[in-house]
C-alpha cells in the first residue's frame, strides 16, 4: 500500500473516532502539512464518504451521517469488543436479527488477522454464559485473550489481582473456563497460592501472563456452575435458612443458583423432582431487606428457620402491606 493511500485511510480512522478534527491535529497526527489534508479529504468524498466540514474556532472535518456506511477501520481491541458484543448479545436473547447477527460477525472475521482469529476462536471456546442476561463490559482484551489462550491450552497464568477491598496481589492460576455472568465477567480456576478453586473478576486484573508448564482440569461442574456456586456461598453478613413450599422451577423464579441453593428437605426417592414439596432454601447476604418482598412476590407458603432478624422484617412487610389495604 503506497504511502498517501495508508495516509487516506487513516485519516478515516481518525475521523470514525467520533467528534470534529481540526485540521492542525490531523497534520499532526499524520505528519503532513494542512493543504496536504484537505487534499486527502477530497480523495475521500470522491469515495462516497461523507466527510463535512466545520467552520469557526474549532472548526474542522468530522464525519456526516451518509446515505451508506462507509468503510470501517477497527483496531484489534475494537474489532474484539464487536465480536464479543454479537456473541453475548445472541447468547442473552438481545439481538432480535440472527442472520444479520451471523453475517454481521462473519465479516469481521474474515478479515482478521491470523493471529487474532486463533486467539478468538480460543476464546469463544473457554467462553461460558450463565442463564442470567445482562448488558457485558468487555474488559481488556489483551488480558481476556491470555486468559482464554491459558484455558484453551491448559496452562498456568499469573496474574496481579486487585479485590473489592483494594488490596492487591500476585497471583497464579490454573483457569477452568471464562464465564460472563450479569454484565460482568469472570475467569474460575484454581488459586496456586491459596491452594482452592477460585473466581476472580477480569476487570480486576491488571495484568495477565502465561507461564511455563501444564495442568489438569478437574472432573465436574462446569465454569458457569462453578461461579454460580460460588456466588451462592460465598462468606456475606447474613446467614438464612428457609423451608418453602413448591418447585424448584417456581423458587428459582425469584431466587437464582447465583443467589441461592436449594436441597430436599424431606428427601424420597420416589417422588416426582417436578413436584410441589418443601425445599431448604440456603443464601448468604449482606442485607436482609430485600428478602420479604422476595418472598411475597415468590407467593408460596414459607418458614423462616433462621435470621429471627428477617422474619421481624417478614412480618413488618405484612403489617404495612394489611395497612394499606384497609385505606379508602
Amino acid at each position: 500500500m503506497s504511502r498517501p493511500t495508508g495516509r487516506v485511510l487513516t485519516l478515516l480512522e481518525l475521523l470514525q473516532s467520533g467528534g470534529t478534527r481540526t485540521v492542525a491535529e490531523l497534520a499532526d497526527r499524520l505528519g503532513v502539512e494542512g493543504r496536504t489534508v484537505r487534499r486527502y479529504v477530497d480523495q475521500l468524498i470522491d469515495l462516497d464518504v461523507p466527510v463535512e466540514s466545520v467552520r469557526g474556532r474549532y472548526g474542522g472535518y468530522r464525519l456526516a451521517p451518509g446515505y451508506r456506511l462507509p468503510p470501517l477501520m477497527l483496531g484489534d481491541d475494537e474489532a474484539l469488543a464487536v465480536l464479543l458484543g454479537l456473541v453475548a448479545g445472541r447468547r442473552a436473547g438481545l439481538t432480535t436479527e440472527l442472520t444479520a447477527s451471523e453475517t454481521a460477525a462473519a465479516k469481521i472475521r474474515r478479515v482478521l488477522p491470523r493471529h487474532l482469529a486463533h486467539r478468538l476462536d480460543a476464546l469463544l471456546e473457554a467462553l461460558a454464559f450463565t442463564d442470567r442476561p445482562g448488558e457485558f463490559d468487555t474488559p481488556d482484551a489483551g488480558v481476556l485473550l491470555t486468559v482464554a489462550d491459558a484455558v484453551r491450552h491448559r496452562r498456568p497464568v499469573s496474574i496481579r489481582y486487585t479485590d473489592r477491598d483494594g488490596r492487591r496481589s500476585e497471583r497464579t492460576l490454573h483457569a477452568y473456563g471464562i464465564v460472563a455472568h450479569a454484565g460482568r465477567w469472570y475467569v474460575t480456576g484454581r488459586d496456586a497460592s491459596a491452594g482452592a478453586d477460585r473466581t476472580f473478576r477480569l476487570d480486576r486484573i491488571a495484568d495477565a501472563r502465561t507461564l511455563p508448564g501444564s495442568f489438569e482440569a478437574p472432573e465436574g461442574p462446569g465454569a458457569a456452575e462453578r461461579v454460580l456456586s460460588g456466588f451462592a456461598t460465598a462468606g456475606y453478613r447474613h446467614e438464612v435458612t428457609l423451608r418453602i413450599h413448591g418447585t424448584p422451577e417456581q423458587i428459582r423464579a425469584r431466587l437464582p443458583a447465583a443467589v441461592a441453593t436449594l436441597e430436599e428437605h424431606e428427601p424420597a426417592a420416589d417422588r416426582d423432582p417436578a413436584a410441589e414439596r418443601w425445599l431448604r432454601v440456603e443464601l448468604r447476604v449482606e442485607r436482609l431487606d430485600w428478602l420479604p418482598p422476595v418472598l411475597a412476590a415468590l407467593d408460596r407458603p414459607f418458614v423462616v428457620e433462621r435470621p429471627g432478624e428477617l422474619r421481624d422484617l417478614v412480618a413488618a412487610l405484612a403489617d404495612r402491606l394489611a395497612s394499606y389495604a384497609r385505606r379508602t
